[in-house]
């Protein structure tokens, strides 16, 4: 493959977990991979793989969000763009503090946000292009204590379904990817299911939404 055909992936969050897998899988497939985390100095595997360029981004910073974006673009440009950077945080509302809320509303929605924003003009310009934003279980149902994290991923998954419409008209795509381990599916889906289901008395049920976003989904992944 030439580097003119080389496909190019750039991803947050890779100093861990899915992005992590997501970097070295598309570096072994050929592509070209940009791995970018908060201290790159830290990373002691990523960088010693072929066809894996290190960036350093935090999410959280507007500034350098726009900065990471335009040097990713005048250096090439991508084909794909992995928001992936988020975390969990759990506990009773009543016991974070602000800082703690607006960190996690920072990192794992408006991080998704700012950083598709960033790369649509270089996607819009060419008519081409991808988006994947690392949603959860958690962006699908409920369970206590996790509140904050639950609004952030119910928000990507909404703000995700909505953009998917508003980028289709550039020949952008939008969509999403959910983990969760294999234990929470099946009552997981019985959940889902069940919001799917006919009324009892008879009347018609709105469309649900979980059929109505499945479209956008890119995959479930196991966890064990």
């Amino acid at each position: 493959m030439s580097n003119q055909d080389q496909k190019a992936i750039f991803i947050t969050g890779s100093s861990s977990g899915l992005g992590r897998a997501t970097a070295k899988l598309f570096a072994s497939k050929g592509w070209k991979v940009i791995a970018s985390m908060r201290d790159p100095k830290k990373e002691e595997e990523l960088g010693n793989i072929s066809g894996v360029t290190l960036m350093a981004l935090d999410v959280t910073d507007p500034h350098e969000i726009e900065s990471v974006a335009k040097q990713v673009a005048e250096s090439g440009g991508v084909d794909v763009v992995f928001n992936n950077a988020g975390y969990g945080l759990g506990g009773a509302l009543e016991g974070l503090t602000d800082e703690q809320i607006l960190r996690m509303v920072n990192t794992n929605m408006l991080g998704a946000i700012r950083t598709t924003r960033a790369f649509t003009p270089h996607f819009r310009e060419k008519r081409a292009g991808l988006f994947i934003n690392t949603t959860s279980i958690g962006g699908l149902l409920t369970v206590p204590f996790n509140s904050i994290y639950h609004a952030t991923k119910w928000a990507v998954e909404g703000w995700s379904e909505s953009m998917a419409f508003e980028l289709n008209q550039f020949g952008i795509g939008i969509k999403t990817t959910k983990r969760f381990s294999s234990l929470a599916v099946p009552q997981a889906w019985v959940e889902l299911r069940r919001s799917c289901l006919p009324r009892r008395d008879g009347k018609s049920s709105p469309p649900c939404a979980t059929q109505r976003r499945k479209k956008n989904w890119v995959i479930f992944l196991e966890l064990h």
